[in-house]
Order: C-alpha cells, then structure tokens, then sequence
C-alpha cells in the first residue's frame, strides 16, 4: 500500500512542539495595519496553539493521526 501524503500547504503553516501540541501562526497581519494598535500587532505576531477540535484534522494532514 501507498504512504500517505503529507499536505504541503500544512507542512509550512503548521509546527509540532516537543509536547505534542500545535502551533500555528495568527491572521490579520498582512494589510491594513494603519488602523491596529501597536499592542495589537504585536499580539498578533506571536504564534498560538491550534485548538483542541480542530487538532486532528490538522494532525492527518501532517501525516501524524
């Protein structure tokens, strides 16, 4: 039988942390930034945590469920 296929496009959106958690990358970065506070911004270029409903759907695309 075949080897399952990781998705490309979560290959670079997605990183696994040494506890097995997810980590992914904010949105509403990219444009119109004008109108955001500083504080705001700031926040949103950390990285956050996938949450725990959508883990494994992002875990089969990673080839890991």
């Amino acid at each position: 039988m075949p080897k399952q296929k990781t998705n490309s496009g979560a290959k670079k959106r997605f990183k696994v942390t040494g506890s097995g958690k997810i980590k992914r990358a904010k949105a509403y970065k990219r444009h119109l930034l004008g109108s955001k506070t500083k504080k705001r911004k700031a926040e949103l270029g950390k990285s956050a945590v996938v949450f725990k409903g959508d883990e494994y759907r992002v875990k089969l695309m990673l080839g890991m469920a």
